[in-house]
């Protein structure tokens, strides 16, 4: 066991020293792109600025035959671009039990290690892939004179890693945040679903019967495959400090379908989403934004509880230091959203004047 004192200790020799807080930088789309398409590639300087984080993609969705070449894209796009203030840059490595794993890693930090921000591992199962992940981090950084500590982001896939997922997100101060995998998952779990991510049809409830006549109307509403998951992966990354987030939506052409999803994670506490396809980015970006009048109605109620204590009627509802807290979380992302968003910046300050 380590003394807690060491927690925050370099995991190797001339390793930077690990972070105390995990940077809040706005995360709202991490757009997936597959660095051995030289026609996805050739896109990456347009989307510098417009997305919050680019990640180049080696695992799933990367044929066998393509790895090396999506491994070496990813260097070719990271050395030639500047992703400036705005974009952060990602990986998503290969499964930890795969060929190619070691090579990402190996390849990716000693050679662009001082250009990446996350790596994404996928199909976390527990603590100790955590631990690998960050001691041999630690000692390529090392080897690569990385001067800061490069993050990692955990997928949950698998039932086992659902299980462990407080675990994860505590397992060492590099973690950025946890994903939710939708499809892996409900494989593993034996789901009778094939969507990646979404609702089902099948998956609902039926009103009761009227005066006991079952064969009268009786209106379903489907229900929310993910809620209970997405809510304990939420609790777990907000109890070590890290940051939650939805995964894929499969459905392209769904556009409403994928906003719904994307807002259900969004009401949750997940603080960003996978994008796929261009067309999900700003069904992204207006989902993890918070309304204009989400936040002036934060704004109002901030300035009518003065010193946070008591309670005061605004509106005919009553506010007191809990709706407070809740209020200052939005104007916090808010604040954070319209230091990098000019556009968010001057609609939250119209509002606020009117």
């Amino acid at each position: 066991m380590r003394s807690a004192k060491d927690f925050f200790a370099p995991l190797a020799v001339g390793a930077p020293t690990p972070l105390r807080e995990v940077p809040a930088r706005p995360g709202r789309m991490i757009h997936f792109v597959d660095p051995s398409n030289p026609k996805m590639a050739a896109k990456v300087p347009d989307l510098v600025g417009t997305v919050d984080v680019l990640l180049g993609n080696l695992e799933d969705a990367v044929k066998a035959e393509n790895k090396e070449a999506a491994r070496q894209g990813l260097v070719d796009i990271a050395q030639a671009t500047d992703f400036g203030e705005h974009t952060q840059l990602w990986t998503r490595i290969n499964a930890l039990d795969s060929p190619w794993a070691l090579d990402d890693l190996t390849t990716l930090v000693t050679e662009i290690g001082d250009r990446l921000d996350v790596v994404m591992v996928p199909k976390v199962q527990g603590p100790e892939d955590i631990h690998y992940v960050d001691r041999l981090l630690a000692q390529l950084e090392a080897k690569a004179g990385v001067t800061r500590p490069i993050l990692v982001h955990a997928i949950l896939e698998t039932a086992r890693g659902m299980a462990n997922v407080e675990a994860i997100a505590g397992a060492s101060p590099r973690m950025q945040g946890i994903s939710l995998g939708p499809a892996d998952l409900a494989a593993d779990r034996r789901m009778k679903t094939t969507r990646v991510g979404g609702g089902h049809p099948g998956y609902l409830v039926r009103r009761d019967p009227v005066d006991g006549d079952v064969e009268g109307p009786r209106p379903v509403f489907q229900q929310d495959l993910w809620h209970y998951t997405i809510a304990r992966m939420v609790d777990a990354c907000a109890m070590h400090g890290i940051f939650p987030y939805y995964g894929p939506f499969g459905d392209i052409k769904d556009v409403v379908a994928c906003e719904d999803q994307f807002r259900n994670a969004f009401l949750l506490g997940c603080v960003g989403t996978w994008t796929l396809h261009p067309v999900q980015i700003a069904i992204a970006k207006k989902v993890f934004s918070p309304s204009a009048d989400d936040v002036a109605h934060a704004r109002r109620v901030r300035a009518a509880m003065g010193d946070g204590t008591g309670a005061v009627m605004l509106d005919g509802k009553m506010e007191d230091d809990a709706s407070l807290k809740q209020c200052l979380v939005i104007l916090e992302l808010a604040e954070r959203l319209s230091a990098n968003d000019p556009e968010l910046a001057e609609l939250y300050a119209e509002r606020s004047d009117a």
